[in-house]
């Protein structure tokens, strides 16, 4: 029997994580970037981009419920919903979950992105790109949102890490455009990192945002393969009551989306606006 593959994600020099490969499904490399899907017993399908995980087919319901339900909720009457990048679809099949939402249009840069991931990870959509709601835009996100004429109830920024593609969706020009597109009562969240190794990254952000936005903080979430800690969902909106929301009020709206998550529910909702003392001295000191 032959010794399997090992593939290694390192974002510091001293240490990392390590999968087994059992069976490469596909990888493209070229001068721009390095793009694998693999199998792993304990994970399912491991999508991977410069060597820095994206999605995996076991742990991506956590991260997808939390990016959606979290504003969507928060807000309890969003019609238009942007989201910028999220081509496998995983942020576009929690979206859909909410029936009064009329139209959700997607961002995303590259097309081929959409029917890569609709062939390898055909769970991440769950079909939610035949939803008739669904309008897909094929263009930069920086572009988008400051050029469109189009105005949302809530802007999910499902980025990469802020170094490559990703890194203009964490710009003062995006997140001026976002606050720009959002209706009344709006709600804009995005991928922050793990705070505990990328902590400039929630700095950089809450800083950059609050040129714009009235009331700007963080959630998190505990993801399995964001390996480091907690991972951070940056939070902005001109309404700081949006993130106060009384429990009553979360399970109302819960039950009567009839939402049955794996892991966000009214408890999770409530408790991820809490956050690590160490997050909080380091965006205090940077006031």
């Amino acid at each position: 029997m032959s010794q399997k593959e090992t593939w290694f994600e390192t974002l510091h020099d001293h240490f990392g994580q390590y999968f087994t490969v059992d069976n490469i499904l596909y990888r493209e490399k070229t001068d721009h970037q390095d793009l694998v899907i693999f199998e792993n017993a304990a994970l399912g399908r491991v999508m991977a981009l410069d060597g820095v995980v994206q999605t995996t087919e076991r742990d991506e319901f956590i991260y997808h419920e939390m990016m959606a339900h979290v504003p969507l909720t928060a807000h309890g009457n969003a019609k238009n919903v942007l989201i910028i990048g999220g081509g496998d679809g995983g942020m576009l099949r929690e979206v859909s979950r909410h029936p009064g939402v009329e139209q959700i249009t997607m961002v995303e840069i590259d097309a081929g992105v959409v029917s890569f991931c609709r062939q390898y990870l055909p769970g991440h959509n769950a079909g939610s790109f035949d939803d008739p709601r669904f309008e897909l835009v094929i263009d930069d996100g920086v572009n988008y949102v400051c050029q469109t004429a189009k105005k949302f109830d809530v802007v999910i920024s499902d980025c990469t890490d802020p170094i490559g593609p990703g890194e203009s969706l964490f710009t003062s020009d995006f997140y001026q455009g976002c606050a720009r597109i959002l209706n009344e009562g709006g709600i804009f969240v995005a991928q922050n990192g793990v705070c505990f190794l990328q902590q400039d990254e929630a700095v950089n952000s809450h800083r950059k945002l609050s040129n714009y936005f009235d009331d700007v903080s963080f959630y998190q979430a505990a993801i399995p393969t964001y390996y480091g800690g907690i991972m951070t969902f940056a939070w902005a909106s001109q309404n700081p009551a949006l993130r106060q929301l009384d429990s009553a009020t979360l399970d109302k709206r819960i039950n009567a989306l009839g939402l049955k998550c794996r892991y966000y529910n009214s408890a999770i909702h409530t408790g991820s606006f809490a956050l690590p003392q160490y997050l909080l001295n380091a965006l205090s000191a940077s006031c």
